[in-house]
């Protein structure tokens, strides 16, 4: 991992994660408490197979130079297939295939579920089980009066990955959209999971507020089978789907919310940007023929009031010639257009951004 200076963009330091904590490897989307201390999930490989391992960063450092150092491992869990932990296959390297081979897909495989105390690292007795899905971002998630909320944006069909080999984004006209097709879409979903299970708790009835369409029933001694609530209307589906999902993070990430943002997939690469109202199921939409958004950015407004009160950052690319590059801003209420930054090169298309004040 490098550390980078966010004024120059130069490395100022190398940092060996293996000095620090032993995993193999950890997700590109760390989640930070207020109090500064950072999450993350990381594999590690070993005698009795892969395991997922939550990794905590205390907020303490000692000089400004410090970057890991506190590092533990707050809880490990067994892969349940040994050999093939989520997402990628363990030996792919050594069979010199690419990573979309080493890939594989089981729809008999129930999801699961872990939850985890943050503060010792205990795993919960409970397994809480969904049918077999496909997830790459989850959008938020919280507690709310003996419920975890969870939201997430899946498919049913873990085959994704595989459209995206390089054969496919080289076709155009008819044979992209011929691939598009094929695709299985991504929408935004809620999953409830009970958390005041115990002994005396019901079998083969649904636990969940009535309120809420998504359901939990108990199924044996410590499984809990869960089904999803859609987070959205008819109307997304001739977006093709929500990808790449954002909230107003500082403020309401943890907390109950309204607001998120995500790319639309009307074509092999996102083509608009969506703001999802939670209340309702409402959306708004920003389009225009022939540019590509990355992923929403928000950043709030000095002194924000509302959960919305600030403006969406994306860099929008064109395979254009005559246009350029550029950083759009939206108001994150009206969903308008505030401005463009333009740039006199061209941009590849990104999947994550981020935003630092240097106030």
């Amino acid at each position: 991992m490098h550390k980078v200076d966010p004024e120059t963009l130069k490395t100022t330091q190398k940092v060996d994660w293996s000095k620090f904590v032993a995993v193999n490897g950890a997700t590109a989307h760390p989640h930070t408490d207020p109090d500064g201390t950072t999450y993350n999930i990381g594999n590690s490989y070993g005698t009795k197979g892969a395991t997922y391992n939550i990794i905590k960063v205390p907020p303490t450092k000692n000089t400004a130079g410090d970057t890991l150092e506190g590092a533990t491992v707050l809880c490990s869990i067994p892969s349940v297939e040994k050999s093939k932990p989520s997402y990628y296959h363990s030996f792919g390297k050594l069979t010199g295939k690419s990573i979309s081979e080493c890939i594989s897909w089981d729809p008999q495989l129930n999801t699961i579920f872990h939850l985890i105390h943050k503060q010792t690292g205990e795993l919960s007795s409970i397994k809480y089980l969904a049918k077999a899905l496909s997830t790459f971002h989850q959008i938020n998630a919280y507690e709310e009066d003996g419920f975890l909320i969870i939201d997430m944006c899946a498919s049913d069909d873990g085959q994704a990955i595989n459209n995206y080999n390089i054969q496919n984004l080289r076709k155009n006209g008819e044979d992209l959209d011929e691939v598009y097709n094929t695709m299985c879409r991504i929408f935004p979903r809620r999953f409830v999971l009970p958390l005041n299970v115990d002994c005396d708790t019901p079998y083969d009835q649904n636990l969940n507020r009535p309120d809420c369409t998504a359901t939990a029933i108990r199924t044996a001694k410590n499984k809990v089978f869960c089904t999803h609530e859609d987070l959205h209307g008819e109307d997304l589906h001739q977006y093709g789907g929500l990808e790449f999902p954002q909230i107003n993070y500082g403020k309401y990430n943890t907390h109950s919310y309204r607001y998120f943002y995500g790319c639309g997939f009307r074509h092999l690469v996102g083509d608009t940007l969506i703001k999802m109202d939670l209340q309702g199921k409402h959306m708004k939409v920003w389009e225009q023929p022939g540019l590509y958004p990355s992923e929403p950015v928000f950043v709030p407004s000095p002194n924000a009031t509302e959960e919305d009160d600030g403006v969406i950052m994306s860099v929008v690319i064109t395979p254009n010639k005559d246009k350029s590059t550029f950083l759009l801003v939206l108001d994150a209420k009206t969903f308008k257009e505030l401005g463009r930054a333009e740039v006199p090169v061209n941009i590849p298309y990104g999947f994550h951004g981020t935003f630092n004040s240097t106030q």
